[in-house]
């Protein structure tokens, strides 16, 4: 790992962006139709569950990241292939997310420009800053934090100035009691954007405050949660529940529909803004949580010489990883869901705190015990 230290104030703003990353333009729950606002927040409570888990990890062995702590808690040849595992999979969704920025703006802004070069352009910055360093990224993330939070603000009173807002497209509330809202939480929001917090595990230990860890991820994820319920209960009493279900890009919608004294109108920009900025700090922060693990793996003392190799593989998996954008959803939904969020951000994290658990307590019982036969 690089010798950085960041603060909490840090921590916390790169959390926030982190959170909303990619979360803020796609149709996220959608299919709880109007109570995706109660999914949501369901979402961020199982969520803060599972970050529980990986902040007790970090107290166990608060010096070094998870790809070094899974081979002291189950052995070398254990621990090294969990590793591994961790590392594809922080590459692999840095690619699936450079994706969606891709295509998002291939659809919204560029559709006569080819995907490839989107991409580059994007994957070119997110490369050069992970070479610059944690500490680079976060500075960054502090002037975009109010930037962000700025245009979030503005887009949300143009909306209420427009009286496009009507409450009642968010009625009946429950209308199929919890049965569906459960199933989008443990099908979507518990993983997307929540359970995603499991990167951060890379990055706690360069917190200069380890003891404000805990806080910093509990309000950052709370504080993330009430902002993206509020944006999609705004979504749906814009738009209703059926137009957001069936659209690919929802806040792009609703800020189209803002016409305020026939002169405030074709806003895109503030969705260009969005996209954007979380986009960037999505993709950077996977991909950097991907290069310090491989350089910590294979004992790599300069990080550098390994963000351009695996930056251009993150690069040629995003154009491959699917034939177009249904597809690339799909996948999301079905395959990455069951086969890696599951077991990468629940499963075996917490067989690794059971077994940290186990060793911690045998560790105090042996050392208790010798101290007392010296006494005796």
């Amino acid at each position: 790992m690089e010798q950085a230290r960041l603060s909490a104030r840090q921590l916390f703003m790169l959390a926030i962006l982190f959170e909303h990353g990619s979360a803020m333009v796609i149709p996220l729950g959608v299919d709880a139709r109007q109570d995706v606002w109660i999914a949501i927040l369901c979402g961020m409570v199982f969520g803060g569950m599972l970050f529980l888990v990986y902040y007790r990890l970090f107290t166990y062995y608060p010096a070094v990241p998870l790809t070094s702590y899974s081979q002291q808690i189950v052995g070398p040849f254990f621990g090294k292939g969990i590793a591994l595992i961790y590392v594809l999979y922080f590459l692999y969704i840095a690619a699936r997310v450079l994706r969606d920025f891709g295509e998002l703006l291939l659809t919204f802004a560029y559709p006569e420009t080819p995907l490839f070069i989107l991409n580059a352009v994007m994957m070119i910055t997110v490369m050069y800053a992970t070479y610059k360093g944690i500490e680079v990224l976060a500075r960054t993330g502090e002037l975009f934090f109010f930037s962000l939070y700025l245009t979030a603000f503005l887009g949300l009173a143009l909306v209420m100035m427009a009286g496009l807002i009507d409450v009642h497209r968010l009625q009946p509330v429950l209308e199929e009691g919890w049965k569906r809202v459960f199933k989008v939480v443990f099908t979507q929001t518990l993983y997307v954007p929540f359970g995603e917090m499991v990167v951060f595990t890379m990055l706690f230990p360069y917190i200069h405050q380890p003891e404000k860890a805990k806080i910093v991820g509990c309000l950052s994820m709370f504080l993330s949660g009430i902002n993206l319920a509020v944006m999609m209960a705004t979504n749906i009493a814009v738009l209703g529940a059926d137009t957001v279900s069936r659209s690919t890009f929802p806040l792009l919608n609703t800020i189209q529909e803002i016409r305020v004294a026939n002169f405030l109108e074709r806003l895109d920009v503030l969705f260009m803004i969005a996209l954007v900025v979380g986009g960037f700090f999505k993709i950077s922060l996977f991909f950097y949580a991907g290069v310090i693990g491989t350089a910590d793996l294979f004992r790599v003392k300069e990080h550098q010489r390994l963000v351009y190799p695996l930056g251009l593989s993150v690069l040629l998996l995003s154009i491959a990883i699917a034939s177009n954008f249904s597809e690339h959803i799909k996948e999301g939904l079905n395959i990455v869901t069951v086969y890696m969020h599951v077991p990468l951000q629940i499963v075996l994290p917490l067989l690794l705190l059971i077994v940290a658990a186990i060793r911690h307590r045998s560790s105090r019982f042996f050392f208790t015990k010798q101290e007392k036969s010296k006494r005796g």
